[in-house]
């Protein structure tokens, strides 16, 4: 997919954006504490291993920066964009997040 397509770009959802030129998308989360972040972060595996797509992420405390590409299509593919999808699914303010 040409991400440089303007309509594709409309396509990112809430809360991401573009990285790695243009061929990976990244979202950084804030938690209220460790725990909150790193439950968060379990329940993104869990999502991710059913998709059989993993991020690339880190975890700084309150803090999970993830970057999603695919690296076998060397950028981004629907699986990137339905996975950010259903990890924006899972922060809700409920789960700990900071909106």
């Amino acid at each position: 997919m040409d991400l440089r397509d303007e309509a594709r770009l409309l396509e990112l959802p809430e809360g991401w954006q573009l990285a790695e030129e243009g061929t990976a998308i990244r979202r950084d989360f804030l938690f209220t504490d460790f725990v909150a972040a790193f439950g968060f972060m379990s329940r993104v595996a869990l999502l991710a291993e059913r998709a059989d797509h993993h991020p690339n992420w880190s975890n700084v405390y309150n803090r999970v920066a993830i970057l999603l590409t695919t690296h076998t299509a060397g950028g981004l593919t629907e699986q990137d964009f339905a996975l950010a999808r259903a990890i924006n699914a899972l922060n809700a303010p409920e789960a700990g997040a900071e909106v």
